[in-house]
């Protein structure tokens, strides 16, 4: 118990996936620094336009950075200017790979852990009350749709001599449920008694993965699709087996009555003929 476990490398492969993509036996170490090197850089040229997270895919001789930000147009720049800015940096720090440049938009950056964390860090860096901001971030996130966040500021807060923890939470955060989206984001406030550390965690959603067993009956007999929705397989045999059951009776009794019927008339004609 007590164990801290990053959520986002505890759901690895399960429902979230890696941010580099690659594969490689004897330079994993050079390809590890360079994809580090890569994000350093785009961190310090960018530093203003709310970059939550930098994936990488690399080909044979292509390495595709995608750039995920709140803000579009600062990384775009007048006319392209700025990505060309990037691209040839890039191509530096990683010489032998052309370098592609994708960004993709966060159309709700409150959502984001990384962002909002980044935002409570700049207001405490500003001076602002950590309580305020705390509820601030907290009141927005939900008022987007999110299920629960939880945040969790430590260090020297409001100036006082000693470090401590500070936590504001509303809604739910199930850390331990493998297919909760839980988004976590951290962040350093550069303050003048010292640096702040803001966590910040983010559960959206459940992300329910479809069973197999009903991908598997589309476009097979009614019989195989009763039986995949039925819970429990002793319900519908009974019942077919009783209402077959039961449609043998009633044939069987109509079939009797029909028979029976000109027998009985029969013998009453002979009757009445005797009689006469």
């Amino acid at each position: 118990m007590g164990q801290k476990v990053h959520p986002y490398g505890f759901r690895l492969g399960y429902i979230f996936d890696w941010q580099s993509r690659w594969y490689a036996d004897k330079s994993y170490t050079t390809l590890l620094h360079q994809d580090l090197a890569v994000r350093r850089t785009i961190a310090k040229m960018l530093p203003d336009a709310g970059i939550s997270r930098v994936d990488i895919d690399r080909n044979a001789n292509q390495l595709t950075v995608t750039i995920n930000t709140a803000r579009p147009g600062i990384v775009i720049g007048r006319g392209g200017q700025r990505v060309d800015e990037v691209r040839s940096r890039l191509e530096k720090v990683v010489s032998d790979s052309r370098i592609r440049v994708n960004i993709n938009e966060i159309r709700v950056p409150e959502l984001d852990a990384a962002l909002v964390a980044r935002s409570v860090a700049d207001q405490l860096g500003r001076r602002v009350s950590h309580r305020r901001a705390m509820k601030q971030a907290v009141s927005r996130t939900m008022q987007r749709g999110a299920s629960g966040i939880k945040i969790r500021l430590a260090g020297r807060l409001g100036g006082s001599e000693m470090s401590r923890v500070a936590k504001d939470m509303d809604g739910r955060v199930p850390l331990h449920t493998l297919r909760a989206d839980i988004d976590y984001g951290l962040a350093e406030a550069s303050t003048t008694m010292g640096r702040i550390g803001v966590k910040v965690w983010i559960f959206k959603n459940e992300i329910k993965r479809e069973v197999a067993r009903t991908t598997l009956v589309q476009g097979k007999d009614d019989q195989t699709t009763r039986t995949a929705e039925v819970p429990t397989g002793d319900v519908e045999p009974t019942k077919t087996a009783a209402n077959e059951l039961r449609t043998t009776k009633a044939d069987s009794s109509e079939s009797l009555t029909e028979d029976t019927k000109p027998s009985i008339s029969e013998g009453r004609e002979d009757a009445a003929t005797e009689a006469s």
